[in-house]
C-alpha cells in the first residue's frame, strides 16, 4: 500500500498537534505518558516531532485523556484553516 504524501498544512497541523502535547505534558517523562496511554515512547516522540503527523484518532484520544486535554481543545489548536479544509 501506497501511502499519499502529506501536504504541507497536514505536516504543519502534525507540528500543531506535537508542540500542543509536549505543553501539556510539562515536567512529567515522555516514557510516563506513554505508558499511561497505553504507546510506545517512541510513538510519542513521533507524534511529538511530527514525524507521525496523523496519528490515529484513539492514540490521540489517549492521550488527551492522560493529558487533561480535551478533544475540543485538540482540534481547535490542529484544523486545518477553513480555506485548506475545503
Amino acid at each position: 500500500m501506497v501511502r499519499t504524501p502529506l501536504t504541507p498544512a497536514e505536516r504543519e497541523r502534525g507540528e500543531r498537534l506535537g508542540r500542543l502535547l509536549r505543553s501539556a505534558r510539562g515536567d512529567r517523562s515522555m516514557t510516563e505518558i506513554a505508558a499511561a496511554a497505553g504507546l510506545s515512547a517512541e510513538t510519542l516522540r513521533k507524534i511529538e516531532t511530527g514525524r507521525a503527523p496523523t496519528p490515529a484518532f484513539f492514540t490521540v484520544a489517549a492521550l488527551a485523556s492522560v493529558l487533561g486535554l480535551s478533544m475540543d481543545e485538540i482540534v481547535t489548536t490542529c484544523a486545518l484553516p477553513p480555506a485548506v479544509a475545503a
